[in-house]
């Protein structure tokens, strides 16, 4: 069974081999760990077929309600024929339990880095994501999270505070550039109008989208949600000048329109959504600071140097935003 301190703890290769085998799918016993912080996802060995990817789900972060939905909604982008890694039906089910952990299988599938700098993947990506968001559109999300202020900005920042992450040293800056952050965020979207929220992708940076011959697929819908359009736009913005930045742009909703309308008053929230993510960032990996794996590969995090950089970088973002 889980364990509700250390998540994982008792997710041993022998667990999740019989756990791939009771839904059917006999293991070689060849078993490769991938790159994943959130979930644990494993690349299984399976006997006279391809390998399959299984991702077992973090205990008691989603509700079933809420995966089932990431589920759905990526099974409604694949049915439309929009290249997405969605989760095998098995027995019409797709999320299955062993010893109390969540788990979902999928195809493997291959492919190489998106190319930032690249003006026709950029096209490429934006006639992809405004399909995407044609689907996306159609209705909303009823069980996951909405991305506003509260979600990523003032909850992410209460809990660093309740649980006491920053450091005595720097807690007054910090909360002051926080603060006045979050009310340059609120302003932006004051600024910005009535904006459609959405089913999103919620996490669109070119690690999550493999590039093949035939052009993009997105994976890892883990972090869907509902929010403006432009939030699967800006973090595929790479260039180091505004010029850069809006030649980029202007590639990737050539490419959007297409197929999606785009509410241009979107574009004063970027810096504002960027500026949230710093802070969910920030809290994403607090909460998971009892999971070993973290230490383990984020050493830097929750040092006083780390929270010195965040004083600089928050005060840089009301800078952006006053402008």
């Amino acid at each position: 069974m889980t364990n509700h301190l250390i998540p994982y703890a008792d997710l041993d290769p022998s667990l999740i081999l019989t756990a791939v085998e009771s839904v059917g799918f006999p293991c070689t016993g060849s078993l490769l760990a991938l790159n994943s912080y959130e979930n644990r996802v494993y690349q299984i060995g399976i006997d006279d077929a391809p390998p399959l990817i299984a991702k077992f789900y973090r205990p008691h972060r989603w509700t079933n309600e809420a995966i089932l939905e990431e589920h759905q909604f990526a099974l409604e982008l694949a049915a439309n024929e929009i290249p997405v890694i969605a989760p095998i039906l098995i027995a019409e089910q797709t999320l299955h339990t062993y010893q109390g952990y969540r788990f979902a299988l999928f195809v493997r599938q291959g492919g190489r880095t998106i190319e930032l700098d690249n003006m026709e993947h950029l096209e490429w990506m934006g006639r992809f994501i405004g399909r995407l968001h044609a689907t996306g559109a159609y209705k909303p999300f009823q069980h996951r999270l909405r991305l506003d202020v509260q979600t990523y900005g003032r909850g992410p920042y209460q809990f660093l505070l309740e649980n006491n992450f920053i450091p005595a040293e720097v807690k007054t800056m910090y909360c002051y550039f926080v603060e006045t952050l979050l009310e340059k965020i609120e302003q932006a979207f004051e600024q910005a109008g009535p904006i459609r929220n959405i089913r999103l992708h919620g996490d669109c940076h070119a690690g999550n989208v493999l590039w093949n011959n035939a052009g993009p697929q997105i994976v890892d819908l883990d972090d869907c949600l509902m929010g403006p359009a432009v939030q699967d736009i800006w973090m595929l913005l790479s260039g180091g000048t505004k010029h850069e930045v809006s030649a980029q742009l202007d590639r990737i909703l050539k490419g959007y329109l297409a197929f999606h309308d785009f509410n241009y008053a979107e574009l004063h929230l970027i810096e504002a959504l960027r500026s949230l993510r710093m802070l969910h960032y920030s809290a994403w990996l607090a909460k998971r600071w009892e999971d070993p794996a973290f230490p383990r590969s984020f050493p830097w995090f929750n040092t006083l140097s780390y929270w010195k950089e965040q004083v600089v970088d928050l005060e840089k973002q009301v800078e952006v935003l006053e402008e």
